[in-house]
């Protein structure tokens, strides 16, 4: 259970800490002054972008504890491929799922800061996943990897799932 707490460690500082200290400094319109009910949009679109979010990020979790037998950090990587459940859509859902999150709220709390930190979080990651995390997805599952990765995409999701 250690394990699992210290790995979600990160993704907690990202998309909860990070946006709780932004949020109080001020830099927040939830709303963004637009009169009602258009005020509501934001708030609407933002928290189903959280609800979404979450949701990834809770799936790709038990798939790595239960299929994977391992962990979403690096340092504690899965044993096993992961090519069940959302990982058949997408192949990086907790990457996907933590966007979501952190635009979801940048759009609720109109807060233009996080949405540059929402940013900077996505283009760290297309840069990081393909040259360090991917390349050690072939080196410990090779041609397996290789075949699943042809098919399936990194961020935005296939509209079918993939059958092996």
């Amino acid at each position: 259970m250690f394990r699992q707490l210290r790995a979600i460690a990160m993704p907690f500082i990202i998309i909860v800490v990070i946006p709780a200290l932004l949020a109080s400094t001020g830099s927040v319109n939830i709303g963004w002054g637009l009169p009602m009910p258009l005020a509501l949009l934001p708030i609407i679109v933002g928290a189903a972008l959280i609800a979404v979010g979450l949701a990834l990020m809770l799936m790709t979790i038990r798939l790595l504890i239960t299929v994977g037998e391992g962990t979403l950090s690096p340092w504690d990587a899965t044993r096993r491929l992961v090519v069940v459940g959302i990982y058949r859509y997408v192949r990086n859902p907790m990457i996907s799922g933590g966007t979501c999150i952190l635009l979801g709220e940048s759009v609720l709390l109109g807060s233009w800061v996080l949405l540059v930190v929402t940013l900077f979080f996505a283009g760290l990651n297309v840069v990081y996943i393909p040259l360090s995390e991917e390349r050690g997805l072939r080196e410990r599952f090779g041609a397996d990897y290789d075949t699943y990765a042809r098919n399936v995409p990194r961020w935005l999701p296939r509209r079918t799932a993939w059958e092996q």
